[in-house]
């Protein structure tokens, strides 16, 4: 029975909700009183939102909104990267935030560094944008699972694949 276990560390988001989420958000402002009459839109460009509104302040409320849909819709909002504000035609002002999908090299260094300090006994290895762990106990895996939990992370990780 030393047949190894294993599980991969992924980063995804689920652009079928994002694109719900963006649905919701656009009824709500629809129908808020304080949009009234406002030039405030939010929409999807391939894998990256795009927040357009009157001025800085309904800019803020715009995210709100985007955000609190988001949420309700499980869509970490850590794998949102907002860009700088820009000015757009007609007076109106710009935001982009792209969504983040797989884990980067520095974030795979960080995670690994993780797992090496925890002291357990497991190998992991980068295969692009995941991270493959595997261990001879499932506890361990488990353990590690948990030490990435209560990492403190810049953007939200799933575990996959676990055998």
């Amino acid at each position: 029975m030393s047949k190894e276990s294993s599980f991969d560390i992924v980063s995804k988001i689920d652009m079928s909700e994002v694109t719900n989420a963006v649905t919701m958000a656009t009824k709500e402002i629809q129908t808020r009183y304080d949009f009234k009459g406002s030039k405030s839109t939010i929409s999807l460009d391939n894998e990256e939102l795009v927040l357009v509104s009157d001025d800085e302040y309904k800019l803020e409320q715009l995210k709100d909104v985007l955000i609190s849909k988001l949420i309700k819709r499980d869509v970490s909002i850590k794998n949102l990267d907002y860009g700088k504000i820009e000015g757009a035609s007609g007076g109106t002002v710009r935001q982009r935030a792209k969504l983040i999908q797989g884990i980067d090299k520095e974030q795979a260094k960080k995670i690994n560094t993780i797992i090496k300090n925890s002291g357990v006994k497991v190998k992991s290895q980068i295969q692009d944008d995941q991270i493959r762990v595997t261990g001879k106990k499932r506890d361990d895996l488990q353990a590690i699972i948990a030490a990435i939990r209560g990492a403190d992370l810049s953007i939200d990780v799933q575990f996959i694949n676990y055998r």
